[in-house]
């Protein structure tokens, strides 16, 4: 290609000055966008016009997407406001945000804090001590695996896509949906939330305990194993002292209030808080260690033997004993321990599991990361690695340090043997148990700040953060309900509860990974390969397992929050779509259900009515109605305790080019309308240049496989006469005809306007006038109103429509016996032609005459076949109406009329009282012209308000066989 004068150094063209808009809003740009010439062809923006790749419109696609243009413009950042909104470009000066965070101060310290807790310091050598070496390796192995596993499924959906702030909320919402989403996200928050006051009790408790002195009440004392029966004292009692309540209060309310300051601050100062309060923990456990090495000292407890193969083997096995309040062993201790390996483990796992608890800290502050995608894997698995290593190598050094004794009764054994002296140990565990409250009072607020963001609650929208502020509402509300748990002071029916909610987040996580993992979503490319849906099926299962193992009460507690919350979402929450996987699982359900089902027909007994219905009126609807409201009534009416699918569909004329969004918006209104109306249906628009055209498109295509659609429901165009006396009986008859060819069946309604809706009840009958086969549609459809309320109360009526020459009873035999094998109660009438032919009074409710209608018709026939001969003659050419070439019989035209007339005196005769008529629809003649047969139809119409005209199709709907 030559160069063409296209100069290479021409500078990058500027953007046209903009109206200043408030910083951070975003403008959402149509790469097709486009200024028009006057001769209608398109022409680029002033952008565009010095472009190398104008063809391609790349310079859109550069600004969208933020990358740098190949004709040197600097593109502008894009800022996308959530899932599914159309990618925009930010304008004006970006507002400042909080510095992003790393891997190591935003994963895995956080993480690591969290982790490291209380439990370690004071627990960790009683559960040595009661449950053996053994199995308290197995306990830690098992909880480890636990939250490994999780971890595995927490980095593959984290690496799948950018991740927004929420952490497991967000992971679980976008995969099982905003439901399940909200409902663990909010009981994620909870537990977060009071397993800060948990922490700061446990920091307040361990401080009283290291400075009796600094209560400002006395200590309450209790004495173990000093009193006999009979009331006698005994030397040798344990003495164990017990902070004042009021002291955990006041000094548990004013740490609550600090660490509420530091959270109020922001991450920059939590970053700065944070490792003053994790390095102190990592040098007191590295004290604790040192301390094991060299013990026993020279003043130390005889029960102190230093590390001592003997000693490890002594503890190797378990020893459960029944054991007081405080764990000290106690023949009359009030908690007794079986001595069934299960119901042990499941204890000892209740007091430990909380210590491997936290490994969604970093998930929580995913807002703040720089890279999520590569800072959650790799923080989230290190710290729960190294910290399940460290209790493995603790359990071997604290069942090798001490008599079982010893870790049984010495509650702070740690700080015991702890180098230099027990004060290292109380300050870290003080600090320990700071640093995971301030990491919860960190990541609750931001977690409830996300679930509020996503706009699905209304009652939350206090909490809402907008981006790169602190979510301050929400903090003040965490900061409360930690006040609340620290003023109540006693959090022992409480700390289960949190346990679970854990759990549940856990098992949450972990069912998401299961769930994509399994449904493999050509969206689904973790970047983390380590995973299998194998390995988040067992950590979901080992979630569920550790609850029960628990405690099974408070699991059904969890559970039973959790699952209101979910109902209260399923009511009044907004509906959301995230592409969660259980769209994906029924979608893929779908295909395999549809691929099952093959190509052949559907068997009568499992045939079900899926109506196509023609909402476009004959007529004018008020513009914010894109329905006749009583058609989705009576698509309901067609469906058995609901079950079914109902398609909408209307037409647009015109072009399509020119009205595709136009289309999409009276779909959405379509789509809204329907599910107002409770409906359960799809809404369809097309855009088709006719009517007929358009119908004749949609009947063709509409469907996959057997799922067709196989009834056409419409409204019976009585306006005719007065909209347009060619068009309308034109189309109509083309419907029909086009229906008949594509082997759809027809029901057309006749007093629409007074068909009942589910509040109104009806009297009377169901009347059938079977005329012809029709695969017994027409009696499925009259079993069918009977399923509902309104129709509840009605009965069935068959008329026989008899010719001349038959054997009136056998007739009625026959169909009486063929009703009673289709399980149908209904009384049946013959009628004969002959009886027909009979002179029936005109009854008193009837608004016009039908001989009068008769003759009326007769004379518009007339004057209308006369008007069309003349204009043939006149242009020299044959018969035409609509574009198509008739054939005009008379004595046809003329039978056809004396039929309808016969017809309608006879259903006036026989069916004043009934709720709803139904009849055979006669198919529209061949090269007959449509207004004869709109003539035909209105005079079989006349006066019955309420009817259906049914045509049915090529196939049996009912079957006699079981």
């Amino acid at each position: 290609m030559e160069r063409g004068g296209i100069d290479e150094e021409a500078p990058a063209p500027k953007h046209p000055q903009q109206r200043p808009m408030k910083p951070g809003t975003n403008l959402s740009i149509d790469p097709r966008t486009k200024m028009t010439s006057s001769n209608g062809h398109a022409v680029p923006s002033a952008s565009q016009s010095d472009s190398k790749l104008e063809l391609f419109g790349f310079d859109s696609l550069v600004n969208i997407l933020g990358l740098k243009s190949m004709a040197g413009q600097q593109a502008q950042a894009t800022d996308s406001t959530g899932d599914g909104e159309d990618v925009g470009i930010t304008i004006g000066s970006p507002k400042e945000t909080e510095p992003k965070l790393g891997t190591m101060m935003g994963v895995f310290v956080p993480c690591l804090q969290n982790i490291l807790g209380i439990i370690y310091y004071i627990r960790f050598t009683w559960i040595v001590g009661m449950g053996g070496v053994w199995q308290s390796l197995v306990l830690v192995a098992f909880c480890g695996a636990c939250t490994f596993l999780t971890g595995l499924s927490l980095s593959a959906i984290a690496t799948n896509g950018a991740m927004k702030g929420g952490g497991p909320y967000y992971l679980i919402g976008r995969a099982l949906g905003p439901e399940v989403g909200v409902s663990i996200g909010l009981c994620f928050f909870l537990g977060n939330a009071v397993a800060g006051a948990m922490y700061v009790l446990g920091a307040v408790e361990t401080f009283l305990d290291a400075l009796p002195s600094a209560g400002f009440f006395q200590e309450s004392v209790t004495v173990v194993n000093n009193t006999l029966a009979n009331g006698t004292t005994v030397a040798g009692g344990t003495t164990i002292s017990t902070p004042s309540l009021h002291d955990l209060q006041i000094y548990g309310v004013v740490i609550t209030i600090l660490l509420c300051f530091i959270v109020f601050g922001g991450v920059k100062i939590i970053n700065k808080v944070a490792p003053a309060f994790l390095i102190p923990v990592l040098f007191s456990i590295l004290c604790i260690f040192i301390g094991v090495f060299i013990a026993p000292v020279s003043d130390a407890s005889k029960g102190i033997t230093g590390l001592n193969m003997i000693t490890l083997a002594e503890n190797w096995s378990s020893d459960y004993q029944p054991t007081n309040n405080a764990g000290v062993p106690d023949p009359n201790g009030s908690i007794y321990w079986d001595f069934k390996f299960l119901f042990c483990l499941s204890a000892l796992l209740g007091l430990f599991f909380p210590a491997v608890t936290g490994i969604m800290a970093g998930s929580n502050r995913s807002a703040s990361l720089k890279d999520t995608q590569r800072s959650i894997p790799i923080g989230t698995l290190n710290a729960t690695l190294s910290t399940t290593v460290m209790y493995l190598l603790s359990v071997f050094l604290f069942g090798a340090l001490a008599t079982r004794e010893e870790l049984l009764t010495n509650r702070l054994l740690a700080a015991t043997v702890a180098w230099p002296g027990p004060a290292i140990i109380y300050i870290g565990i003080i600090l320990s148990t700071l640093g995971a409250a301030l990491q919860s009072m960190t990541g609750a607020p931001r977690l409830l700040a996300a679930i509020a963001n996503d706009d699905i609650l209304p009652v939350l929208n206090c909490f809402k953060a907008y981006e790169g502020s602190e979510p301050h509402v929400a903090t003040l509300f965490t900061s409360f309900i930690c006040i609340a748990c620290v003023v109540i002071g006693n959090l022992d029916l409480i700390t289960p509860t949190i346990t679970m909610f854990f759990l549940l987040c856990y098992a949450g996580v972990n069912l998401s990974c299961f769930l994509l993992d399994l449904l493999d979503a050509p969206s689904w490319r973790p970047r983390w390969k380590l995973h299998h849906w194998s390995l988040s099926l067992i950590g979901a299962s080992q979630c569920i397992v550790i609850m029960f193992m628990i405690s099974w009460t408070f699991t059904v507690v969890s559970l039973a929050l959790a699952s209101l919350i979910y109902y209260y979402v399923s009511l009044k929450g907004k509906a959301g779509d995230w592409g969660d996987g259980f769209k994906s699982a029924y979608f893929q359900l779908a295909l395999r259900s549809l691929r099952s089902m093959g190509a052949n027909q559907v068997h009568p007994k499992n045939w079900y009515p899926i109506p196509l219905i023609f909402c476009r009126p004959w007529g004018k609807l008020p513009e914010n109605v894109p329905c006749h409201p009583k058609l989705a009534d009576f698509a309901n009416c067609m469906k058995k305790k609901g079950r079914g699918m109902s398609i909408f569909f209307s037409i647009v004329d015109g072009d399509y080019h020119e009205l595709a969004e136009d289309a999409k918006t009276a779909c959405h209104q379509l789509s809204t309308y329907i599910d107002y109306k409770r409906c359960e249906g799809v809404a369809e628009i097309i855009v088709a240049r006719s009517m007929s055209d358009g119908f004749r498109s949609i009947v063709q295509i509409m469907g996959l496989g057997n799922l067709k659609p196989n009834i056409v429901v419409m409204r019976y165009p009585e306006i005719w006469r007065l909209e347009n006396l060619t068009q309308i009986p034109s189309t109509f008859v083309s419907i029909i005809n086009d229906c008949i060819i594509a082997n759809k069946a027809v029901v057309i309604v006749k007093g629409l306007d007074e068909w009942p809706n589910e509040y109104q009840r009806e009297y009377g009958t169901i009347d059938l006038y079977w005329i012809v086969k029709d695969g017994g549609l027409m009696l499925l459809l009259s079993q069918l109103l009977l399923t509902k309320e309104s129709f509840e109360s009605c009965k069935i009526q068959v008329f026989c429509i008899a010719e001349e020459g038959t054997e009136a009873e056998e007739l009625k035999a026959d169909v009486k016996k063929f009703l009673y094998d289709l399980r149908m109660q209904a009384e049946v009438i013959v009628v004969t032609m002959k009886s027909m032919e009979a002179r029936t009074e005109l009854n008193a409710s009837a608004k016009k005459d039908p001989e009068e209608e008769h003759a009326s018709a007769q004379h518009r026939i007339r004057s209308y076949l006369s008007e069309m001969k003349e204009t043939a003659q006149r242009e020299g050419r044959t018969l035409m109406e609509g574009g198509r070439q008739i054939v005009v019989n008379e004595e046809k035209v003329e039978k056809f009329l004396y039929t309808m007339l016969k017809l309608n005196t006879t259903i006036l005769k026989y069916s004043r009282m009934a709720a709803v008529v139904l009849v055979s629809l006669p198919p529209p003649p061949l090269n007959h012209p449509a207004y004869c047969y709109m003539e035909y139809m209105d005079l079989l119409v006349l006066n019955v308000p309420r009817m259906l005209i049914v045509r049915g199709y090529r196939r049996d709907v009912v079957t006699l066989f079981t």
